[in-house]
């Protein structure tokens, strides 16, 4: 009985955690402080997603992850696939992702998550 006293206290925990550690960006904040730009590139092991996410703010962003949705031919998803933008985006520039993808008819690529870096903080 102990046992399941303690799972039952420490188990809001845990869900409010996981709600607390996700950001929530509108789409027009995502829209007004980033452009992507992005192509596919035919290769032999399979398609590439690669292009760059602009950084229009004066904030570095830091732990970018990108959705890139494998669509039909009706524009229905039918696969997605994530990928890091390794370095984080510097303030007023760009970095560049690549990501291998499954073929498909075409493909939408979005901003999943990212992370605001302190601009006062040392070394931003």
């Amino acid at each position: 009985m102990r046992q399941i006293s303690l799972v039952v206290l420490i188990a809001p925990l845990f869900l409010a955690s996981a709600v607390i550690a996700r950001p929530n960006y509108a789409p027009e904040t995502i829209e007004r402080s980033f452009l992507l730009e992005w192509t596919v590139q035919p290769g032999p092991k399979g398609p590439t997603v690669e292009g760059y996410v602009h950084n229009k703010t004066d904030v570095t962003a830091d732990r970018m992850r990108i959705a890139i949705e494998q669509l039909d031919a009706a524009g229905n998803v039918v696969g997605q696939t994530t990928a890091w933008v390794i370095g984080g985006v510097p303030s007023g520039n760009r970095t560049f992702f690549r990501a291998r993808v499954p073929q498909a008819a075409s493909y939408r690529v979005t901003i999943q998550t990212f992370d605001w870096l302190d601009k006062n903080a040392p070394g931003s």
